[in-house]
């Protein structure tokens, strides 16, 4: 089940984050010196995505912008003569030419509608999607993991990235039931979303990375409108689960959700200790407040 494509719905308007997303996508707001969507962006390819899609809204052009070459900074930078490691870091992030496509939700009507705007790019093949907001901070990356679990089963499986969260927070989250369990992984059985206090089927969340079949589209084509008012993917699952089989994978990573303020915080916190060259001086500069 080769998985060459990559849903991005970048089309969120970033309300847990105001006032820093008024002007600026949530997707580019950086976590140490890249953006969130790199982040992603590099969690995808390493697990060896070939197509980047994504799926803006108004305000978005500059995350197009982003994964563009810039002739007037790459200029400028060859020109000193000295930037040399500038010029690397900018060549290693940047896609390979017709690798990215971008196409538009006009209508803010959920997660849902945004998968099922990217239908024609993505075709009759099964393909990820990825949340940019939320970071898994492993190597390797959680799509790899799932990826990886994905070709041992075969056939026309969907996975959902799941994770346990305290048993008094499952309303919050979309909910699965645990069937047959293999190691990490096991039989979905059962998904609801945001279920009402002490009555959820597990305490696994589904978090922001999925495998999906193309059958799901000519679901979430009718899918009407669930919680919120908007078309959920959970309840387009839910419908396919009834013909095609789902698993859950635990995958192996500290999650970060970056469109809260404190997981936004923790997640910069916690990606600059993983890095040799800013651990020490970051640890230096926390102890002065944790002092106070």
């Amino acid at each position: 089940m080769k998985i060459r494509k990559a849903v991005f719905p970048v089309a969120g308007l970033g309300t847990r984050v105001l006032p820093a997303t008024k002007a600026m996508p949530k997707e580019m707001l950086t976590i140490v010196d890249k953006p969130l969507i790199q982040y992603v962006y590099d969690e995808a390819r390493e697990a060896g995505i070939e197509h980047f899609i994504f799926v803006t809204g108004r305000n978005k052009g500059v995350i197009e912008d982003h994964f563009d070459r810039m002739f007037e900074l790459d200029t400028t930078l060859a020109a000193r003569g000295n930037k040399q490691a500038e010029q690397d870091i900018l060549a290693r992030d940047q896609p390979a030419a017709g690798a990215t496509s971008f196409t538009r939700q006009q209508a803010p009507l959920g997660l849902g509608h945004a998968v099922w705007c990217a239908r024609d790019i993505v075709g009759n093949e099964p393909f990820a999607v990825v949340l940019p907001d939320e970071l898994v901070l492993n190597t390797p990356g959680c799509l790899a993991q799932m990826i990886e679990a994905a070709n041992k089963l075969g056939g026309k499986s969907n996975l959902l990235a799941v994770e346990a969260v305290p048993a008094d927070m499952t309303h919050q989250y979309g909910i699965c039931g645990v069937g047959k369990r293999t190691g990490k992984m096991f039989e979905v059985d059962g998904m609801v979303e945001k279920p009402p206090k002490g009555t959820a089927p597990s305490n696994l969340s589904i978090t922001g990375r999925y495998i999906l079949q193309p059958e799901i589209f000519k679901i979430l084509e009718t899918q009407e409108r669930g919680a919120g008012g908007e078309i959920q993917l959970t309840d387009a699952m839910i419908g396919l689960a009834k013909t095609q089989k789902f698993y859950g994978v635990e995958f192996e990573g500290e999650r970060h959700d970056c469109g809260s303020k404190p997981g936004f915080l923790r997640a910069n916190i916690a990606y600059a200790m993983a890095r040799a060259d800013l651990r020490e001086g970051l640890r230096a500069e926390m102890t002065k407040y944790l002092e106070k």
